[in-house]
Parts: C-alpha cells; sequence; structure tokens
C-alpha cells in the first residue's frame, strides 16, 4: 500500500476502502452548524467509529539533571546523552530497521497473547514531531500505553536520573479535523453556541479572548490542536503526579532516587553511592553509576580518545551507544555549504574545547553564556489545525534553530589556539588549535551556548537575526506584510529608529547573555542567564502589545565577580540601579532590541576609539548617581576635554546623537535617554518621566570591545583590564 501511494499507483483491493475513507477525511467541508456536525458522522460512520492513538511525551526537569554537576565534562554528557535519546532513540521505535533502540523495544516490550510487539507496530510515518525534547506521534489504540510506558522507560533505562513523562489517549478519526467531539455527538458544543455564549469563562478559557472574525477564530481552536491540548494538560497533570487518567500504568509519583550507606564512599558532584573510581583521570575521581554514565558521554562525544579505559560495559553493564557532538553536526554544516574556510582560513582543523577555561583562553579568562528561546510559538502553534502542519511547522523551526546556531559562530568566530593555561587538566593543551565555543543544546527553537566574553552579543545578536530570516526563506507563510509606522519604530528602538529594519517573520528569538568568568559556577551562571532571558521576552512582550513589535530582544548582564550579585537580576537592579523620585532614573537600558544591540556595538567600538581616559570613563559612571543635571555637565566636560578631535567627532555621532536625541527639541539629552510612556502611563495623573542611560553598560563592556587593528591582530584586552 504504502509502495503504491509514493508511486501513485492504485493501492491493494485488500485496503482500498480504508485509503478512500482517509483521503475523504482530508477533504470533509468544516460544519458551520451543530446539524451539518452530526450528519457528518452519520455519512461517515468509519470515520466516528473507527480510533487512533495519539501519545505524548518527553523529558521534564532538564536543568536539574544536566545542570547538577559542577563541571563542564558532565554537564556536556548529561545533555549529550539527552539529546540522543531525543533525536536518535525515541525516533528509533518507529524505524524499519533495527537500531539499537528497537532492539531493546522489542526486548522490553515483546509480542503477547498473538499480538504483535510494539516494536513491529510502529512506523515512521506515525511521528509527528519529535525535536525540542519531545515526541508527538499516533500509534495503535491497543499499544497507547505501551507507547507511553517505553518512552518513560527508556529516559530512565539510559540517564537513571533524568525525569521524563509520557501521556496518550484514542480520539476518533473525525475527531482529528474537528477537534474533541462528545459521545453524544449531538451534545456537542458547536459553532452557534460559542456565538451565543462569547463572553462565557469556558469560552474565553478554551478560545481565548473573542476576536473580531468568531468563526475562523472557533476552526483554529476546534482541530487538530485541540487534541493536542488535551495531551499537554495530561502531561502536566502526570508530571505533577495526578494519575487519575493513567490507572493502568505505572506512577510517576515517585522519581528515580538512590540509597546512599552512611558510610559509604560518594561521587564527588551529587553525593551519590560511588561505585567506580577512574584512575586515569586527573585527580582520579570517584564516580556513582549516573555520573559515570554522563562523563563517559562526554568524553565521547567530544572524540577524546585517551583516558577512557576507566569505563568499560563488562563493569556498568551499559554502554554510550551512538553519539554525534554539536561541535561535529557545525563542522559538516560549514563543509557542506562550503563556509568551512571562511570560518578556518588557516586549515587547522581544530578540536572541540575541553572546559571553560579553554573557552575562555580566547577572551581572556572570560566566557559568556547565551540562552535564546523563540517568541509567540504558543501563539502561533494555536493556529495549527492539522497534524501535517505540526509536523511541517516543528521540521521548519527545528533547521533554522540549527543552521542560525551555526551561521553565527561562523560568523563571529574562528578557531583559537591554546596558550598560557597552567591548570594541570589542560597544561599539556598549550598549542593545540580548539572551537572556542560550546554547544550545550539545540531544541526545537531552545539554544544553550557558551563562547568568548567579546563575540557574546554579537553572536546573540546574529542568531536571533538568522532565526528570522532562515524561518522565512523556509516557508514564506512566516513572513510579516505589514510594518510598523515611524511613530511606532521611535518608541521601539531607542537608537537610531528611522535606519532601523523592520522584522520580516511572524515569529522571533529572544536571548539572556551572561558575561562572567570562566571560574563561575556553572549552576549558577546557568540560573542568572535563564532570568535574562525571561526578562528579555517580557520586553519582546510589552514591545508588541504596545507597538506591534515582533522582532527579537536581548538582555544582558557583565557580571565581572561572583560576590557582585546576590539575589536575582530584577531586585539587584531595582536596588542598586533605579533612583530619584521627580525623574526616575535607570542607570542600564537593557533590555534591547536587535538593532539597538547593533546600536551598542557601535557606540562602544567608538567609545574605544575615542580612547577616553579609563579614570574618565568611571568618573562619569560614578555622578550618574548624582542626578541627571550634574551628570549631563559632567559628561560635556570630559567630552570637551578629548584632544583627538575626529574620535570627538565620532562619538558624538554614535552616542549623543544616535542615543541621547530630545523628543521636543534639536538638543540632547546626553548621557541619558528619554523612556518613552505606555498609554495607560499617559493617562495616569501621578506619572512621573523616567529617564535611562546606558553609560554604565558600556563601561562594563569596554574591555571586550576590540579596535580594528587590534582585533585584525588576534589581540583582546587584558584579564588586568577587564578586572
Amino acid at each position: 500500500m504504502r509502495q503504491a501511494m509514493l508511486a501513485g499507483e492504485p493501492v491493494p483491493e485488500a485496503v482500498a476502502s480504508a485509503v478512500e475513507q482517509v483521503r475523504d477525511l482530508d477533504t470533509l467541508p468544516y460544519p458551520e452548524t451543530l446539524e451539518a456536525l452530526t450528519a457528518l458522522a452519520t455519512e461517515h460512520a468509519a470515520l466516528w467509529e473507527s480510533k487512533i492513538g495519539l501519545v505524548y511525551g518527553g523529558a521534564t526537569k532538564i536543568k536539574q539533571y544536566v545542570f547538577e554537576a559542577s563541571k563542564l565534562q558532565d554537564i556536556r554528557g548529561a545533555s549529550a546523552l539527552l539529546d540522543r535519546i531525543n533525536l536518535v532513540d525515541l525516533p528509533g521505535f518507529f524505524a524499519d530497521d533495527e537500531a539499537p533502540s528497537q532492539l531493546w523495544l522489542t526486548e522490553n516490550f515483546p509480542a503477547q497473547d498473538g499480538n504483535l510487539g510494539l516494536a513491529q507496530a510502529l512506523i515512521p510515518e506515525l511521528i509527528v514531531y519529535s525535536t525540542g525534547g519531545n515526541i508527538l506521534a499516533f500509534c495503535p489504540v491497543a499499544y497507547v500505553d505501551d507507547l507511553a510506558n517505553a518512552i518513560e522507560k527508556r529516559y530512565t533505562a539510559e540517564t537513571l536520573t533524568a525525569n521524563s513523562c509520557a501521556v496518550g489517549d484514542s480520539f476518533r478519526f473525525l475527531e482529528l479535523r474537528f477537534g474533541l467531539l462528545k459521545d453524544d455527538i449531538s451534545q456537542t458544543p458547536w459553532l452557534e453556541w460559542y456565538r451565543q455564549n462569547p463572553a462565557h469563562p469556558l469560552v474565553t478559557a478554551s478560545f481565548g479572548q473573542v476576536g473580531a472574525d468568531l468563526t475562523t477564530q472557533f476552526k483554529e481552536r476546534k482541530s487538530f490542536n485541540e487534541l493536542v491540548r488535551r495531551l499537554a494538560v495530561r502531561f502536566n497533570q502526570r508530571r505533577s503526579g495526578d494519575d487519575r487518567f493513567a490507572t493502568e500504568r505505572p506512577s510517576r509519583r515517585y522519581p528515580p532516587m538512590f540509597e546512599t550507606h552512611p558510610y559509604g564512599r560518594r561521587d564527588g558532584p551529587e553525593r551519590r553511592l560511588a561505585v567506580s573510581q577512574a584512575k586515569q583521570l586527573p585527580g582520579e575521581p570517584r564516580f556513582s553509576d549516573a555520573t559515570a554514565r554522563k562523563r563517559i558521554v562526554g568524553q565521547k562525544v567530544k572524540r577524546e580518545t585517551q583516558r577512557t579505559g576507566w569505563f568499560t560495559q563488562e563493569q556498568f553493564g551499559w554502554q554510550p551507544g551512538r553519539l554525534e557532538s554539536w561541535t561535529r553536526r557545525f563542522e559538516d554544516f560549514l563543509t557542506e555549504q562550503g563556509q568551512w574556510p571562511q570560518y578556518d582560513p588557516d586549515h587547522c582543523r581544530p578540536e572541540e574545547a575541553r572546559s571553560l577555561r579553554e573557552i575562555g583562553n580566547a577572551s581572556q579568562g572570560f566566557v559568556a553564556y547565551i540562552y535564546a528561546d523563540g517568541n509567540n510559538m504558543g501563539g502561533y502553534i494555536q493556529t495549527i489545525t492539522t497534524a501535517e502542519e505540526y509536523q511541517q511547522f516543528s521540521a521548519v523551526v527545528s533547521v533554522a534553530t540549527e543552521h542560525a546556531v551555526y551561521q553565527a559562530l561562523k560568523t563571529h568566530l574562528h578557531p583559537h589556539q591554546l596558550h598560557g593555561i597552567t591548570d594541570p587538566e589542560s597544561a599539556d593543551r598549550n598549542g593545540v588549535w580548539v572551537h572556542p565555543f560550546e554547544i550545550l543544546t539545540i531544541g526545537g527553537d531552545d539554544v544553550m551556548l557558551v563562547v568568548p566574553a567579546n563575540q557574546a552579543l554579537a553572536i546573540a545578536q546574529t542568531l536571533s537575526e538568522q532565526f528570522e530570516v532562515l524561518l522565512v526563506e523556509q516557508n514564506p507563510a512566516f513572513g510579516l506584510t505589514q510594518t510598523p509606522s515611524q511613530e511606532a519604530l521611535s518608541a521601539i528602538h531607542r537608537y537610531r529608529p528611522t535606519t532601523a529594519k523592520p522584522a520580516i517573520c511572524q515569529l522571533s528569538m529572544s536571548a539572556g547573555v551572561l558575561v562572567t568568568a570562566e571560574n563561575t559556577p556553572i549552576y549558577y551562571a546557568e540560573n542568572l542567564t535563564n532570568q535574562l532571558l525571561k526578562s528579555a521576552k517580557k520586553q519582546a512582550k510589552h514591545l508588541k502589545k504596545e507597538y506591534g513589535y515582533q522582532g527579537g530582544t536581548i538582555d544582558f548582564l557583565v557580571m565581572k565577580a561572583v560576590t557582585m550579585l546576590s539575589s536575582t537580576v530584577s531586585r539587584f537592579r531595582e536596588d542598586g540601579l533605579i533612583f530619584g523620585t521627580q525623574p526616575h532614573l535607570k542607570l542600564y537600558g537593557a533590555p534591547y532590541t536587535l538593532h539597538e544591540i547593533g546600536g551598542l556595538l557601535e557606540t562602544a567600538q567608538a567609545l574605544k576609539q575615542a580612547n577616553f581616559p579609563r579614570s574618565q570613563l568611571y568618573q562619569i559612571r560614578t555622578l550618574l548617581e548624582r542626578g541627571k543635571r550634574t551628570a549631563m555637565l559632567n559628561y560635556r566636560y570630559f567630552w570637551s576635554r578629548l584632544n583627538n578631535k575626529e574620535a570627538k567627532a565620532k562619538l558624538k555621532a554614535e552616542f549623543e546623537d544616535a542615543w541621547c536625541q530630545a523628543k521636543t527639541n534639536d538638543g540632547n539629552l546626553v548621557p541619558w535617554i528619554y523612556v518613552e510612556p505606555t498609554e495607560a502611563e499617559r493617562q495616569d495623573p501621578e506619572y512621573v518621566p523616567t529617564y535611562e542611560t546606558i553609560w554604565r553598560e558600556l563601561v562594563d563592556l569596554y574591555p571586550f570591545i576590540d579596535e580594528p587593528q587590534l582585533a585584525s591582530a588576534g589581540l583582546t584586552a587584558t584579564h588586568q583590564e577587564v578586572q
């Protein structure tokens, strides 16, 4: 049947009626009334009576599993192991060939009572999507629970401690087109009921706030999308320990836990019972079973051939399986696109960086964590009405995200030759060429990277911009037909709004960037980066609601010492960087739009070229706290004392004229920027104007900005300069 359909030939007579019914399902008209819906169920009895299973599952509490270790090797291994399960093992359940996960499936879910085993009941065409750490797939009704159990069991069998969850249900074929239907179809609330009760709490909870086109809004919600939402709700319920809808399945109320004897030896990072000592590794660490798996996967994925003999399948009863690093995929991408010479002009064929110290070596001991995530994904998904559209959307977003990462890394980084490393674990690596970055994960529209500090903002900006470009290239339907007015652009962008390129895609990407020292604890850095991402996404949502902006945003923080921040980012800014009552003064400008980030980098470059005395930079920053007029007077005084007239003119053009123009006259407020109030603030009689400045952030970025002549020679700021 499959071969005939692919070749466009008549299908075998034994299945011809089933194929015809499936084709009918795709062409059924959408019923405008409940009477028409009931008539469809009567006319197409097979589509009403027959059912198919749908299963949704994946890993949960991913960061808890990945970042519970303190070393990059273990974090890399944990991430790679989850990536292998997500991208290889789970799709392998549906493979035609005998993949390792297929053999595991046959062994754990064999044929029983004369029925086929689970592996024989699955084919690749049943997968809707399997990216972003989750899988959504069809299956025969009789195997729904088995497939959900297999997904959960695979995560536990491979990782031992990672949490996972999977749920499934069976649905009528008519429900694939028209959403959830009552057993007595005549009792299903349909379009007439929706029109009569648009403000009913149940209606707004299910279909959202009423829009201009009630019919279109109803059809978007009452579709395959509604089935996925039901599974998503049950997924969250089961993850929380609610077993009401899975009474025949093992409970997930009790996550994996390994008891530790009070007098037993513990492993280093997780304090679990140690089962092995790796004497071939520096420091001869002891590992628990779960930690050992992370470490060996981390070594294998980085193509380490030395010091891996401590892990044997005979001792641990487990093997890593097929592994492919993101760095290898990056190299394959560059080769396929013919872009390898631009990235590696010296033809040095670099290795992967093995530690944060090696990445920071390219920026004098400082690294940056980048956490990026797509905007408006949930809103767009709610408009998807068929499984095929889900499949296409997932594939397009996954490819766009991955290729955007590669383009950003290729554009702003080159292989780096390690030098000056005295750390015992990496001292023998001096002189080795490495890729100066770490891709922790790329999943769906999520990205986590570690890069040199001096290229962090440029990489985040290019990543977000390329994400939009690649989405529109793959599917022009994502493109925007309307652009904000000039008035809206002036409110959206603080930097040269007339030169801002309009957003080109309905979907965009926001990012949080944390610049910090290489020895900052990874878990702590990840937590702050996550806060910065939330701040950036909040700003994107605000700009979209107020002005229709649909582009990306970036929030960043330069943390030169671990003790600099003891609370949340928002509390740190509110308590230490906002003061004054008439007016309010903010000593930071983040988050920024992508256009503003480009302007910020241009301004920092101009500041570097102006050769502004270091003492004056810091003095102006200190005087910001003395009030609006005092800061303006002092900046003007120090600027007038610069000797380089060309540098003065460039600084005036790139900072004063670009950022600090007054709203009501031809002057400027340097170093302040007037914050455009929202419509609600304009109506508030007690509204107090707010001014902000980017000077403090420019000073933080100053050591990481390379002058053109220095950058071309491969020179960067010294560690002492940064401190």
